[in-house]
């Protein structure tokens, strides 16, 4: 199965989106519609690549259709997990004021980077299990880690930054993350499109390499300060 993309433009209410994915799933070879009413995104599984003149002849000339560039789009899907971690280095140098260590400005940052997270997860409580369970290996297996994981994060986050057993904080957080790591590995690979659940599910992120840079970063300050003995 192939994955399509396109952007859909003159959506603006659900009775739009509707309307697109009635078209869209009246083709028999169409799988899986997403549509983003905010971005306009449509995607979905199929075969063989549909033409856009047949998908926009049966939706009509209220509506218009925009082949996407994916990286384009990527980035723009991501500029919110983007934004919020330059906020959260700029705010670990702020916190190192007016001295400052690498390995200070590190735990601040892990810090941050679990509180700010952990808030997001918190929005939409309810949804996140769930969604955290569709590629975290251990919250697959046991439910009861999806509804615990913002807490924890929170936890780690306070640790962080009152300098409170740092040397547990981060065994926790290199053995969580690898965990976590190993779900997101599989799902890049898979190539399925599925929301990341790392800013919970208010925002609508979907799983990139960006999900395993930002894990892979926070495994390397945890590991450096670990074997380095920087804490």
């Amino acid at each position: 199965m192939k994955y399509q993309k396109f952007v859909v433009q003159g959506m603006t209410c659900i009775n739009c989106k509707t309307k697109v994915e009635e078209v869209l799933n009246s083709f028999q070879e169409v799988n899986d519609v997403d549509v983003d009413l905010k971005s306009g995104i449509v995607g979905f599984k199929t075969p063989e690549f549909l033409s856009l003149s047949s998908i926009q002849k049966k939706l009509g000339t209220k509506y218009s259709i925009q082949g996407v560039k994916n990286g384009k789009y990527k980035i723009k899907e991501l500029y919110p997990l983007f934004l919020i971690l330059v906020y959260v280095g700029l705010g670990a140098a702020f916190l190192q004021l007016p001295t400052y260590t690498i390995s200070g400005y590190m735990i601040d940052f892990m810090g941050l980077f679990f509180i700010v997270f952990s808030f997001f997860k918190f929005l939409d409580y309810k949804s996140f299990p769930e969604s955290f369970a569709t590629y975290d290996p251990l919250s697959k297996r046991v439910a009861f880690y999806g509804w615990l994981y913002p807490f924890l994060e929170t936890a780690l986050g306070l640790s962080f930054l009152f300098r409170y057993k740092i040397f547990l904080a981060l065994w926790i957080t290199l053995i969580v993350l690898s965990i976590t790591t190993i779900g997101v590995i599989t799902s890049l690979k898979s190539k399925n499109k599925i929301q990341c659940a790392c800013l919970g599910t208010v925002l609508n992120l979907p799983m990139t390499e960006a999900t395993l840079i930002e894990n892979l970063i926070m495994i390397i300050m945890a590991l450096s300060m670990l074997f380095g003995n920087t804490y």
